[in-house]
């Protein structure tokens, strides 16, 4: 697949809530994640796709319920794609609200390679 090929798709699943069928089928074995900084529940580097795919579950976890989920049409540039993501959801214990992030991709061999997090 193309970066771009790889951005539609990506976007598709995002705005499905499909985040893990992304990462199955999009990331290499050894993809990276990076937060914005690591928190008591989530460290800021994450390596491996299963490892990312269990970040992905514990967050699941973390959710009471979500409202909806929206993307931005895919910026790619080069090997770069880029997303703005918008969650609204509430978190077990807190009131509704609205999770935004500047999605940043890379690819490398028609997988991507790693994905960080902007807020």
């Amino acid at each position: 697949m193309t970066t771009q090929q790889i951005a539609e798709r990506l976007v598709e699943l995002c705005r499905e809530g499909e985040f893990e069928t992304a990462q199955k089928e999009l990331y290499a074995n050894e993809a990276v994640s990076i937060e914005p900084r690591a928190t008591p529940g989530f460290d800021k580097e994450t390596k491996g796709l299963d490892a990312i795919i269990e970040k992905g579950h514990k967050f699941d976890q973390m959710v009471e319920e979500s409202y909806g989920i929206t993307t931005s049409q895919p910026l790619v540039t080069g090997n770069s794609i880029a997303i703005a993501l918008t969650m609204d959801m509430a978190m077990k214990g807190r009131a509704r609200g609205s999770m935004q992030e500047l999605c940043v991709y890379q690819v490398k061999d028609g997988k991507i390679i790693s994905e960080q997090f902007f807020m």
